[in-house]
C-alpha cells in the first residue's frame, strides 16, 4: 500500500445507496438491484485530495464524466466512500439497456429449453 501524501485520503467505490438510485432508470424485466451496480464498484486503490475547505470532493467521475460516484461519508477505516450515482451518470441508460438485452436473451434461451 502506497504512502499517502499530505492532504490525501484513501477512497473506495461502492454500489449506489437509496439516495443515489431512487428514481433512476430501470428498463422493464430487469431487477431493480441491477441499477445499484456501478462499473467500478469495489475499487479501493483510489486516493482523493482534500480541498482547501478540508472536505473531499462531492463527486468523482470516470470515463470522461460519463460515470459518476457521489461522496457518502467515511467507513470504519477512515476511507472516503463514494457510491455509484446512476441518476448523474450519462452512460447509465445505455448500460441498463445492455443489461436488459442480456436478461431478454437469457429469458429467450430459458423458454427454448436451454440454459
Amino acid at each position: 500500500m502506497a504512502t499517502l501524501l499530505r492532504g490525501e485520503v484513501r477512497a473506495i467505490l461502492q454500489p449506489a445507496g437509496t439516495a443515489q438510485y431512487e428514481g433512476a432508470y430501470c428498463p422493464p424485466n430487469v431487477p431493480f438491484r441491477e441499477v445499484r451496480r456501478g462499473p467500478f464498484d469495489g475499487k479501493a486503490d483510489i486516493v482523493v485530495r482534500v480541498g482547501i475547505d478540508g472536505e473531499v470532493p462531492k463527486l468523482m467521475t470516470f470515463g470522461n464524466g460519463q460515470v459518476v460516484y457521489e461522496y457518502d461519508g467515511r467507513d470504519r477505516q477512515a476511507r472516503a466512500v463514494y457510491r455509484y450515482a446512476p441518476k448523474l451518470s450519462s452512460s447509465h441508460r445505455d448500460v441498463m439497456n445492455g443489461v436488459a438485452e442480456v436478461y431478454a436473451e437469457h429469458a429467450l434461451n430459458k423458454a427454448k429449453g436451454g440454459q
